[in-house]
């Protein structure tokens, strides 16, 4: 554990174009600046402007669409000119509004589609790290999400290499001598949103150093794919009208089912 934890970013970047090695980039911008123990936090915006998952779309909705496997909410907009909200689960397992399809930061008539593997892009940047620098850190990929039951966004760990991103507890005893049988901490979402602090949205500063949890950082590079739950735990597995809706018809066609029988 530790007593103090830092977090900054590396120097602005210029802009990401498709086929720009990221990691060399990357390694020579945390040239002097990178410790073993340390955990980087990149944006997923400049990682997919990198591997080329720039999309030409003039409705962002068709793009939503193509990279949804499961819908798990729809609203209308509730004012004119609004747009429809779409909570979905999309191909990497996220359950995000839009299937984390953005059209921010991006040239107009374009969005930006997640990377096609993100445990993948941060081995990738992990090992140039290595390799260049001698120096053995974590990488998560993040990417900005709402959740349930809270209002606003945070960044989340889309992608992880070398990053324990749930720190399972369970088992352990707490301060009273009791035994831990639920807590687990999304370490990897945590780190994320501590990032995200000091990166913002806008300032061409799209990757943070955390600094002083180097007992988050393992040899197995891991995944992100741990911190999410499995289906068969899933509380929310539909929208709350969706849910009512499924009900209702189940309900409607068992009555319908039952007084036909009767006849």
């Amino acid at each position: 554990m530790t007593d103090a934890l830092t977090v900054f970013t590396l120097d602005r970047m210029p802009e990401i174009t498709t086929g720009d090695d990221l990691p060399a980039m990357i390694v020579e911008f945390g040239r002097g600046h990178l410790h073993t123990g340390d955990i980087l936090a990149v944006t997923s915006k400049i990682v997919s402007k990198a591997e080329g998952r720039v999309m030409e779309a003039d409705d962002r909705e068709d793009a939503i669409t193509a990279e949804t496997v499961r819908v798990v909410a729809t609203r209308m907009p509730t004012v004119e000119g609004g747009l429809i909200t779409r909570i979905v689960e999309n191909r990497l397992g996220l359950v995000m509004a839009a299937a984390g399809v953005d059209a921010s930061n991006t040239a107009e008539g374009t969005v930006l589609l997640l990377p096609v593997d993100p445990d993948a892009s941060a081995r990738g940047i992990r090992t140039a790290l290595r390799d260049a620098l001698g120096i053995d850190i974590g990488v998560l990929i993040t990417d900005t999400s709402g959740r349930a039951w809270r209002g606003g966004q945070t960044d989340i760990a889309i992608g992880a290499a070398g990053v324990r991103v749930l720190d399972d507890l369970r088992g352990q005893q707490d301060a009273h001598g009791r035994t831990i049988l639920v807590t687990a901490p999304a370490a990897g979402d945590e780190l994320a949103g501590a990032a995200d602090l000091v990166k913002g949205k806008s300032s061409q500063r799209p990757v943070a150093v955390l600094r002083g949890l180097a007992h988050l950082v393992q040899d197995a590079d891991g995944s992100a794919r741990d911190l999410l739950r499995p289906q068969s735990e899933d509380l929310f597995h539909t929208g709350s009208r969706e849910s009512w809706d499924a009900g209702y018809a189940a309900g409607f066609a068992a009555a319908v089912a039952a007084a036909s029988a009767a006849v």
